[in-house]
């Protein structure tokens, strides 16, 4: 897997077919699933240090929609889906976890294969921690 880009607003990341190929010779589901997953969790991370947030940020459930076969380089490309980090900042304040969510675009040959939505819970660090 190869970082192209990484920012707060969009992270994106390949993967080559070779090592993540099946039996169909196109690339494993659970190879573009791990992408997008990867790519939606860590522009959620890189928004939460830029919001100057800390804490935790685990996987609450994702869903992921396979449109066609990867058959050469797989590109994730995830982006926050509309999170206000100042208001996350006040709910992860107030209550100890917030939830937030982005969406992993999987393209090959600059169509889209599959699709990733998932949703995430930050969870507040806890004194003495």
């Amino acid at each position: 897997m190869t970082t192209i880009e990484s920012s707060a607003e969009m992270v994106v990341l390949e993967a080559p077919l070779a090592p993540n190929i099946n039996v169909h010779g196109t690339m494993f589901g659970g190879s573009v699933a791990t992408l997008g997953l990867l790519a939606a969790w860590s522009v959620l991370h890189l928004g939460m240090e830029a919001a100057g947030l800390t804490g935790q940020l685990v996987i609450h459930r994702t869903s992921t929609d396979y449109l066609r076969p990867i058959e050469g380089i797989a590109r994730a490309v995830a982006k926050p889906n509309n999170v206000d980090w100042g208001k996350l900042g006040l709910v992860l304040a107030r209550r100890g976890k917030a939830r937030l969510s982005a969406t992993a675009d999987i393209a090959v040959e600059d169509a889209v294969a599959a699709r990733l939505d998932g949703i995430f819970v930050a969870i507040a660090e806890r004194s003495g921690h």
